[in-house]
């Protein structure tokens, strides 16, 4: 069988290709077979992520393919596994190893986590696969990462548990998921899905955007005095500065102005500042998106090819920000990795400081599966990295280097002033010892706003009982503002600490404890999930509720609304993976739940409307189109969930406006294809093309955005075919 002659080897099955490639070259399997890497002792095969997966609902009964409202609930029996029809290919590869005479052992290599178990538990299942198998548990893919895992590789059995609870979790997510969604499809006639994270999630947003819309602006007004060199603000006896009678604040003023004051408090205060934790991947997904705007999902892809195609980085799914101790012995080696170009005199003067600080990174308590992200020993060459991988690298390394470094020491002076029975306050900084923050800029602090507190300035020598004369006392006016949309950074954050959703302080303690809505690498998901199905539109950075968003939380059922149904969930199946609860129970009691929910659809007396239909009939089936804002620009789409027609009206591109520089926007069709800008610029496709061509530049932005359709398996696109051809006609 594909050139194996040699008997009782170990197969080793893998999540991906390219991490398959990395241990059959560490193990010197050399051959490449079908769908695998041979050796002397090793077989190394590979998944494509999931090849095998829950079945569809059709699977277990014809009358499924048609959605109907009297066949919910769907309850199978027992739920059955199917091969993914893409990857069918692998999986019969996959599957004709696991069976082979010649393998008399299987190394379970997928990635180290819930999902990871599921990968290869479902594909070995699937095949029929009854071997020995063992666990390999490694948090990084270099050599000798590698090499340490297979030398203590862990009885499969081990992880049984945690198996049973990744099942657990995605039979769950089947039964209350497919029945909720197609519950209210049928109700509504609409496109219609609901989770127990994308719904809480999309509630989130909604609220927030009802604040907004609520929110009636107030004016304040505040006082402060220039006393010569620098400024103070008045604070009442409660420590408020704002006033919002105008009036009052005028009287404060006339009472101080031209009046004598004295210092009657001057204090020198310590302080410092610890470093900020390691990366987890949702603090490092935030980050990302605050200093370059990049979604979650892209950062996890820039995380997932610096992890396993360069080897630079760490395991990116996880939600610790520690290490154990074990770990700590290799930051020795991890130091002398990074230091080259911008990171070399930090990581040098890390190494020389003895023993190498870890009070603020070392906490075995707090690493479960996977550490932090931290960077292996590989050497790196900078030069081989895509700049958004720079970026991401970037992040992490500071971080890494911030973390083994000593606190930023200042000392605060802390001045207030008495004007007869007023006092003003402002206070000074001058700076000990930078410590970690040597290693930023301002263009990812850590400062918290302060509000109406004045910023620390520069002062000069004061002395406490000194006289001092206000120069200049003035009012200043400001508006109240609303609570700011969500952008991804914070949506993340809120997913990650949603107990504001939750009443109940245990659940609140069980949800904290599980880390929120979703895990690190399925947040990421779940937000493109709800871009996707156009409940969620981005402007700029900020992220918006769409009509449709907005009717579904006033449609859906109430207890998928919050976050306590993650608690619960998460609670469950963390003891289920510890041994500590039946994974059979639970399954029964999902059972009984989507029933309920399906119950409560049927029962609603909610109404949903589309208000974004157009006149236009849908070619396929005839129904009206709905307009929609889709990621990359306008949509049509079918209202009908079986039709499922889509074409594009218009597609945000990377070509830049000639007059203000921001994206153009493409639409129409055929000759009648323009780019337009929202600075009222307008150019036809044509005139655009003879421009660029005796320009003999800007095809780099076309090609940039035709990259990114590519990416997005956009080829269906007309306006994406049209720019292809273009640049195919012009290389």
């Amino acid at each position: 069988m594909n050139g194996v002659t040699v008997l009782s080897k170990t197969l080793v099955l893998t999540e991906k290709p390219s991490v398959a490639k990395d241990i059959a070259r560490v193990l010197g399997c050399k051959k490449n077979g079908n769908g695998c890497i041979i050796g002397d002792k090793y077989i190394v095969t590979w998944a494509l992520g999931h090849l095998v997966t829950l079945a569809d609902p059709e699977a277990y009964d014809a009358k499924y393919k048609t959605w109907r409202m009297e066949d919910l609930p769907m309850l199978p029996s027992s739920m059955k596994l199917v091969v993914i029809g893409q990857t069918s290919k692998q999986f019969r590869a996959v599957s004709s190893l696991l069976l082979s005479s010649e393998v008399d052992k299987v190394v379970i290599a997928t990635d180290a986590g819930r999902e990871g178990e599921l990968v290869a538990r479902w594909i070995i299942r699937k095949a029929g696969c009854k071997k020995p198998m063992l666990r390999l548990w490694i948090s990084s893919q270099t050599d000798k990462a590698i090499r340490e895992g297979f030398a203590s590789l862990k009885p499969a059995s081990q992880y049984d548990n945690l198996y049973k609870s990744a099942q657990c979790r995605a039979e769950a997510d089947w039964l209350v998921g497919l029945n909720v969604s197609r519950a209210l499809t049928c109700k509504h006639n609409a496109q219609l899905s609901a989770g127990r994270v994308q719904t809480p999630t999309l509630a989130m947003i909604v609220k927030r955007e009802e604040e907004i819309l609520r929110f009636r602006p107030k004016d304040y007004f505040t006082v402060k005095a220039d006393f010569g060199g620098y400024t103070a603000l008045y604070k009442d006896s409660r420590n408020q500065a704002r006033f919002f009678d105008a009036a009052a604040a005028q009287q404060i003023a006339d009472e101080v102005r031209g009046k004598r004051g004295v210092l009657s408090e001057v204090k020198k205060v310590y302080r410092f500042k610890a470093p900020p934790a390691a990366y987890d991947l949702t603090e490092l997904q935030r980050d990302a998106n605050k200093k370059y705007g990049y979604s979650a999902k892209q950062t996890l892809s820039l995380m997932q090819s610096l992890y396993e195609t360069h080897k630079l980085l760490t395991y990116p799914r996880t939600d610790s920000r520690y290490i154990t101790r074990d770990v700590a012995s290799t930051l020795p080696e991890r130091l002398k990795a990074v230091a080259i170009g911008p990171y070399k005199d930090a990581a040098n003067a890390i190494l020389r400081t003895k023993p190498i600080p870890t009070k603020y990174i070392v906490n075995d308590a707090k690493v479960t599966d996977h550490h932090a992200i931290i960077p292996t020993e590989q050497y790196v060459d900078l030069n081989k990295l895509s700049r958004e991988e720079r970026h991401i690298y970037d992040l992490v390394v500071r971080r890494f280097l911030a973390v083994l470094s000593a606190p930023f020491e200042y000392d605060e002076m802390q001045v207030k002033i008495t004007v007869g029975k007023h006092n003003f306050y402002t206070k000074g900084q001058a700076v000990k010892a930078a410590g970690w923050k040597a290693l930023y800029d301002s263009s990812l602090s850590d400062e918290e706003d302060d509000g109406d507190d004045i910023r620390a300035q520069s002062l000069p020598a004061l002395s406490q009982g000194a006289p001092v004369f206000p120069k200049e006392v003035r009012i200043c006016s400001g508006k109240t503002t609303p609570p700011a949309r969500y952008n991804e950074a914070t949506l993340l954050t809120a997913m990650e600490n949603p107990t504001g959703q939750v009443d109940d302080g245990s659940l609140r303690d069980a949800l904290k404890t599980a880390g929120g809505l979703g895990t690190p690498a399925t947040r990421a998901d779940i937000i493109e999930k709800l871009f996707d199905s156009f409940c969620i539109e981005r402007r700029g950075r900020e992220i918006f509720p769409t009509s449709k968003g907005k009717q579904l939380i006033d449609i859906v059922p109430e207890d998928l609304k919050s976050a306590e149904l993650t608690a619960r969930w998460e609670q469950r199946l963390s003891l289920i993976a510890k041994g500590g609860a039946n994974d059979k129970q639970f399954i029964s009691e999902m059972r009984s739940y989507a029933t309920a929910l399906v119950g409560a659809v049927r029962s609603s007396e909610a109404k949903y409307k589309h208000d974004n239909m157009t006149r236009e009939p849908c070619p396929e089936c005839g129904k009206y189109l709905l307009e929609v804002n889709g990621k990359k620009g306008k949509m049509l789409v079918c209202q009908d969930r079986e039709c499922g027609y889509r074409k594009s009206i218009s597609v945000i591109t990377n070509a830049r406006c000639p007059e203000c520089h921001k994206k153009l926007e493409m639409r129409g069709e055929g000759e009648k294809k323009a780019f337009f800008c929202v600075c009222g610029y307008r150019e036809k496709l044509s005139d655009f093309e003879k421009r660029k061509e005796s320009a003999g530049a800007g095809k780099r932005d076309v090609a940039k955005y035709m990259q990114q359709q590519s990416k997005a398996k956009a080829s269906s696109n007309p306006l994406a075919d049209q720019l292809a051809k273009w640049m195919e006609e012009n290389q």
